[in-house]
């Protein structure tokens, strides 16, 4: 393994850990307290979500391209020329680091989940406090809906990405502030539809948290899961990374005309070469 591969998984495994140190921290605080500091104020729970992928993003954004989610590496892969051979490694840090990024959050409120679970007569196996690590259906919501949910959440999301980061796309924010409006969509999926199944939209925002649960007493609560929902927010959103990145690529992008007029460029430039010998 060659340094500058070393220190892009480097960066992505710090990238996740922030969003899992920030984002299951805000889940903690909305789940474990009562009352609830967010119990009228869902918004922040989101806006921290969001914020901590901000923050990712301009702390690793100059060595990894903070992918900091396997379904953001596969679709970049598909329409990006994203190398395949880093596809693999990406996955493996993104884990790693959301796996440490739990090891955090449990370090931090460890007394806490075990208060709650005590006061509310729950057993880590039985899943007690879980949902701080990792995610599940909510209300009404079946594990093949939350399958279909999570396959069109990440496909807004990538659709979202690659439009942001479009360097053709001259309505992209500019400069550096597209990390922060990435961090908004993220922000804005989350509270729009969020209570569905605690919007993944990342295998490895919920596996490595999940795989640290399992270790640390959650168990079979953890992995498999209740009704085996483990894989569903893995596969979901590959899946959905790769439409809502070819939607992008199929609706948008050949019509956007800064592309159009680089392509006709590039054509008129190309005529010229190909007629200076025969002048």
């Amino acid at each position: 393994m060659n340094r500058q591969l070393f220190g892009e998984l480097i960066s992505e495994a710090v990238a996740i850990f922030i969003i899992i140190a920030f984002g299951d921290s805000v889940a903690c605080m909305y789940v474990l307290y009562d009352p609830s500091p967010y119990v009228n104020a869902y918004w922040g729970v989101c806006i921290a979500w969001g914020l901590s992928v901000t923050i990712a993003i301009y702390v690793t954004g100059s060595v990894s391209g903070t992918h900091a989610n396997p379904a953001v590496t596969l679709a970049l892969a598909v329409f990006r020329g994203f190398p395949w051979r880093k596809v693999a490694p990406y996955w493996f840090a993104q884990i790693v680091g959301a796996f440490l990024g739990a090891v955090i959050v449990y370090v931090l409120f460890q007394p806490v989940i075990d208060h709650f679970n005590q006061v509310n007569h729950l057993t880590r196996a039985a899943g007690g406090a879980a949902g701080v690590f990792f995610t599940h259906p909510g209300l009404a919501i079946s594990p093949m809906h939350a399958f279909s949910d999570e396959i069109i959440l990440t496909a807004i999301l990538l659709f979202g990405i690659f439009a942001i980061t479009e360097q053709y796309n001259e309505m992209a924010p500019q400069a550096n502030s597209g990390a922060l409006i990435i961090g908004f969509l993220v922000a804005a999926i989350g509270a729009s539809m969020g209570y569905l199944e605690a919007w993944a939209l990342n295998p490895a925002r919920d596996f490595g948290p999940r795989l640290f649960a399992y270790f640390a007493g959650w168990g079979h609560s953890a992995l498999p899961s209740p009704d085996n929902f483990w894989w569903i927010p893995i596969a979901a959103p590959l899946i959905g990374g790769v439409i809502g990145g070819g939607a992008y690529q199929l609706l948008i992008h050949p019509f956007l005309p800064a592309r159009v007029r680089a392509e006709q460029e590039r054509r008129a430039l190309g005529s010229n070469g190909a007629a200076s010998p025969a002048e």
